[in-house]
C-alpha cells in the first residue's frame, strides 16, 4: 500500500497558525493610524479581521491534525505555501486603503517586504499614511528572521516536525544550533533580534531621528530589508551620526546570529575562529579601500566624505539591506559594476541577509584552488578546510549545485524579463539580480534613487517569485517543481 504523498491537512493547519500570527501583527500599525488621525485605521483593522478569520477557519477545519508529525516533505510545502499565503493576505492593508490600488503592485510590495528585498514601487513614500508605512516596515521585520521560526518559538503545535520547518526556512548552509531544542533556538534567535531592534531604535532617537522614523528604520535594518520612510532613503537625513548607527546595525544583522548569541555570552573568541566572519570583515575593508578613491574622484567632496559614502553603501549592499545614502550608479562604470557584483554575494550564513552567502563563495574558492594542486599531485587527497575542520564532499557538491541553480535562475529570469518588454537590458538583468539576492536597488532606471514602478505587471509577478525563490534559498521552492517531490514513496 502506497504512503500518503503529502499531509495537506497539516499544511493548512500550520498556514492557519501563520495567518493568525500575521493578523495579530497587523494591529500595532493601528496605534500610528490613531496617533496621526489618518484614514488608514479601518482598512488595516478590516485587513487584520479578515486574516484572523481565515486563519481561524483553517485551524478549526484542520484541528484533528494539529498533533500530526511533520515530515521533511511537508516542511518544504508548508514554508513555501505559508510564505505565499502571508504575501497574499499582506496585500490587504494596501488594497483596502487604496495606498497601492493594483494587485500586482501590492503583491510586489508585500513580497518585497516579507522577503526583506526592499525593492519598492512607491514614488510618494512621504505621502503614505503612517499606519501603512509601519505595516510596510513590519513585513520586513516579520520576514527577517522568518515568521515560521517565530511560530516555532511561541506555539508548541509543530512537535518534532518543527526542525523540518526550521531547516527549510533558516537562511544559509550553517547547521550550528544554539540549543539542542529547536523551539529554544528559535526563541533565543528572536530575543537577539528584538534586543537589537530596541537598541537601534533608542540609538537613532539619540542621534536626532524622530520616534516613528527610528522604529521603522530599526526594524528594517535588523531584517536587512531597507524599506525607508523617506523617498530618498537615508540620504534624506544627511546625518553622519545616523548613518554610523545604521552601518553598525547593518553589519550586525549581516553576521551569523549564532555568533551574535555567543558574543552576548562573552565568548568573543568564536568570532575570530570563524572563517566566514573574517572573510566578511575582509571583504568590506577591501571594497572600501578600492572604492573610496573612485568615489572621491567622482563626487568632488573631501576624502572623509567619500569614505563615509563608501562605507555606508558597501555595508548596505553586501548585507543586502539596500538603504541608499547616495546613488552609486553616478560613481562611474567600475563602481557600478562592483556594486552589481555585490548583488550576488550576500553576507553571512545564519544572518537575515540574502544572496549566495559568503561561506559558499569561500568554500567554492578554496575548492577551486585545490583543483590546481590536484592537477600537480593527482594521487594526493587534499581536503577543503573551513574553521579548521574538513568540509565533507557532499557539502561541497551541495554548494556547487546551489550556485549552479542560482546562476541558472538568474540567467533564465533575465531572459524572461528581457522578453516581456523591459526596454533596458540593464534594468532587466539588474532587477533579476537584486530581487533574487533580496537586495533592493539595481542599476540604471531601478538604481538607488529610482523605484520599480515602471516595471510591467508581468515583470512584477516574475520578480515577486524571484524574491521568494531567493529568500527561501532556492531549493525549498525548486523542489516543489520536481517530479521527485510529488512521487509517492
Amino acid at each position: 500500500m502506497s504512503k500518503q504523498l503529502i499531509n495537506g491537512s497539516v499544511t493548512l493547519n500550520v498556514i492557519g497558525s501563520l495567518l493568525l500570527i500575521m493578523g495579530i501583527l497587523m494591529l500595532p500599525p493601528l496605534a500610528f493610524s490613531t496617533y496621526y488621525g489618518e484614514n488608514d485605521f479601518y482598512p488595516i483593522l478590516l485587513s487584520s479581521g479578515i486574516t484572523l478569520f481565515c486563519g481561524g477557519l483553517l485551524k478549526i477545519f484542520t484541528r484533528k491534525s494539529k498533533d500530526a508529525e511533520i515530515k521533511k516533505r511537508d516542511g518544504y510545502l508548508i514554508v513555501t505555501a505559508g510564505w505565499v499565503s502571508m504575501a497574499v493576505f499582506g496585500t490587504l492593508p494596501y488594497l483596502l486603503s487604496g495606498s497601492i490600488p493594483t494587485i500586482s503592485s501590492a503583491f510586489f510590495e508585500t513580497m518585497s517586504g516579507l522577503s526583506t528585498t526592499g525593492a519598492t514601487i512607491l514614488d510618494n513614500i512621504e505621502e503614505m499614511p503612517h499606519g501603512i508605512l509601519f505595516w510596510r516596515s513590519m513585513t520586513q521585520w516579520i520576514g527577517g528572521m522568518g515568521i515560521i521560526v517565530l511560530t516555532i518559538a511561541i506555539l508548541p503545535l509543530l512537535g518534532i516536525g518543527g526542525m523540518e520547518l526550521f531547516v527549510a526556512e533558516a537562511p544559509g548552509p550553517t547547521k550550528d544550533k544554539i540549543h539542542p531544542r529547536i523551539k529554544e533556538t528559535a526563541k533565543r534567535l528572536w530575543v537577539i533580534y528584538l534586543f537589537l531592534t530596541l537598541i537601534q531604535t533608542t540609538a537613532l532617537m539619540f542621534s536626532g531621528m524622530g520616534f516613528f522614523d527610528s522604529i521603522n528604520h530599526a526594524i528594517t535594518t535588523n531584517s536587512t530589508g531597507g524599506f525607508s520612510t523617506r523617498q530618498n532613503s537615508i540620504a534624506a537625513f544627511n546625518s553622519p551620526l545616523i548613518e554610523t548607527v545604521i552601518v553598525i546595525f547593518m553589519f550586525l544583522a549581516g553576521t551569523n546570529f549564532t555568533l551574535l548569541y555567543f558574543g552576548f555570552k562573552g565568548k568573543f573568541s568564536r568570532f575570530w575562529k570563524n572563517d566566514e566572519f573574517k572573510w566578511y570583515i575582509g571583504a568590506i575593508l577591501l571594497l572600501v579601500l578600492i572604492l573610496t578613491p573612485i568615489v572621491y574622484s567622482h563626487t568632488g567632496h573631501g576624502v572623509l566624505h567619500a569614505l563615509r559614502l563608501t562605507i555606508f553603501q558597501v555595508v548596505s549592499t553586501i548585507t543586502t539591506t539596500g538603504y541608499a545614502s547616495a546613488d552609486y550608479t553616478t560613481w562611474g562604470s567600475l563602481a557600478t559594476f562592483i556594486f552589481f557584483l555585490l548583488l550576488f554575494s550576500g553576507a553571512s550564513a545564519g544572518s537575515t541577509s540574502g544572496g549566495i552567502k559568503i561561506v559558499r563563495i569561500v568554500v567554492l574558492m578554496k575548492n577551486g584552488f585545490l583543483e590546481f594542486k590536484k592537477r600537480l599531485h593527482p594521487s594526493a587527497i587534499i581536503p577543503v578546510y573551513l574553521n579548521k575542520q574538513v568540509v565533507p564532499s557532499h557539502i561541497i557538491y551541495n554548494l556547487l549545485a546551489f550556485i549552479f541553480l542560482y546562476l541558472f535562475v538568474f540567467v533564465l529570469g533575465s531572459v524572461i524579463m528581457t522578453g516581456i518588454g523591459v526596454p533596458n537590458f540593464e534594468v532587466a538583468v539588474s532587477s533579476v539580480a537584486t530581487c533574487l539576492g533580496n537586495v533592493g536597488p539595481g542599476i540604471s532606471d531601478i538604481g538607488p534613487d529610482e523605484t520599480f514602478s515602471s516595471i510591467s505587471p508581468a515583470g512584477k509577478w516574475l520578480l515577486s517569485f524571484l524574491m521568494l525563490f531567493g529568500r527561501l534559498e532556492l531549493f525549498t521552492v525548486a523542489l516543489l517543481f520536481t517530479p521527485y517531490y510529488w512521487r509517492r514513496n
